[in-house]
């Protein structure tokens, strides 16, 4: 770390420690966090924003170690969260050694407990014990390169949206706002951006011909193949970033019903769709089963992108492992089990559906289907597919297509 740097952050501690105190004691997710504190510094420039950021989601990815480091529990004091930035301060730059000229730390102490987290797998990945449990548990021996690379930095990948250009006019476009860009095999609407930049400032990104999306993400509406045409039901759409793939797919011919349980969502959604050029898309605000139950038997296509612990986008949403708990995980499998009950019926017969999640854990994924596939006879499994990120380098997520035969 070059001293301008330090000195950026040095400065910069005051909005690190309001932003962290808004993360883990008023529950706020990290990217509302630090929107909130950015859009209260209108004079921040674009690198000071950036830098920011960064160092807001490196603390919560090291939050544990950090701490352990300082020798004492989470503290929502000021001058506590100032001390545990110092400390990431001093460590990132490689020189912990520097802090004996800072009061009140104790190098030589410092230095005994780094090599305890060396060799402690929850200090050394950053992770609460009881997830650290249920992960080598449920994923074995793949649990701890996995948990290596959820803390590493992503990648930066874009979808081309093809109802208003295409991937080689896009690249040509980005070319012009001096980004540089690649496609990635294997995912044909995906472009990998190649440097830092801030996407969401570009023109091309305001004239809606992309969305910020990883690459494991997209493959959910590739896989479950809308054609021009069909009815497609996104049973549990969201704020809409596979609702709106699917409207690319099937190029604004057909027709999609996207349900969710919050209007604010739906309305997100609704926003998106316009900028997109999507029309296609229905929204649906699901109150009772009233919302649904007319709808038994009718999509050619139907997506569950089923609400999950997220534990697979630990790279870009590191607050999670810190605000799921083991009885949120309970809720969600018993949540997930219920969605795929609840809606499987939309499904006409001879028509396929999607089941994901993003997520490493086979409780979220793959059991749930083997149970599924036991006891409806009537469908059958077309195709099943993980995405890891310590060999894909993507999210983590789990895919099933399946047919209804009768």
């Amino acid at each position: 770390m070059t001293p301008p740097l330090r000195d950026t952050l040095e400065r910069l501690s005051p909005a690190l420690t309001e932003t962290l105190q808004m993360v883990f004691w008023q529950n706020t997710f990290a990217t509302k966090a630090i929107e909130h504190t950015i859009k209260h510094q209108p004079d921040w420039g674009n690198d000071t924003r950036a830098v920011f950021s960064e160092t807001v989601y490196d603390l919560i990815r090291w939050w544990r170690p950090l701490w352990f480091l300082l020798n004492t529990e989470p503290s929502s004091a000021p001058e506590d969260l100032q001390r545990i930035i110092l400390i990431y301060l001093f460590s990132k730059k490689g020189d912990l050694s520097a802090l004996k000229h800072k009061k009140g730390f104790d190098t030589e102490q410092l230095f005994q407990r780094l090599q305890t987290i060396k060799h402690t797998r929850v200090l050394r990945e950053s992770i609460p014990d009881w997830l650290d449990g249920r992960g080598e548990k449920e994923v074995g021996d793949r649990w701890e390169p996995v948990l290596t690379a959820l803390n590493t930095l992503p990648d930066l990948i874009i979808r081309v949206n093809n109802l208003r250009t295409s991937p080689k006019e896009l690249l040509a476009i980005l070319r012009k706002e001096h980004i540089t860009a690649e496609p990635i095999d294997g995912h044909p609407d995906a472009l990998l951006i190649k440097e830092k930049t801030n996407v969401f400032i570009l023109p091309s990104y305001s004239a809606g011909l992309f969305e910020v999306q990883d690459a494991a993400s997209q493959m959910v509406s590739r896989i479950l193949d809308p054609r021009p045409g069909m009815r497609v039901i996104d049973a549990c759409a969201g704020e809409g970033s596979k609702t709106l793939h699917l409207a690319a797919l099937l190029k604004n011919k057909g027709k999609i019903i996207a349900m969710d349980t919050q209007e604010w969502k739906l309305q997100e959604l609704r926003r998106r769709a316009i900028k997109a050029g999507a029309d296609t898309i229905e929204t649906r605000l699901i109150t009772s089963t009233k919302t649904y139950k007319h709808m038994k038997a009718t999509a050619d296509r139907l997506l569950l992108d089923v609400p999950c612990s997220g534990l697979g986008t630990l790279r870009r949403n590191p607050d999670i492992k810190w605000k799921l708990t083991s009885d949120d995980l309970t809720r969600l499998i018993h949540l997930q089990q219920e969605l795929l009950e609840t809606y499987h019926s939309l499904l006409k017969p001879q028509g396929t559906m999607v089941y994901s999640v993003c997520s490493i854990l086979p409780s979220e994924g793959e059991e749930h289907i083997k149970r599924f596939l036991q006891s409806h006879q009537d469908f059958r499994l077309l195709k099943e597919q993980r995405s890891w990120p310590d060999t894909d380098q993507t999210d983590g997520f789990y895919i099933a297509l399946l047919q209804r035969t009768r």
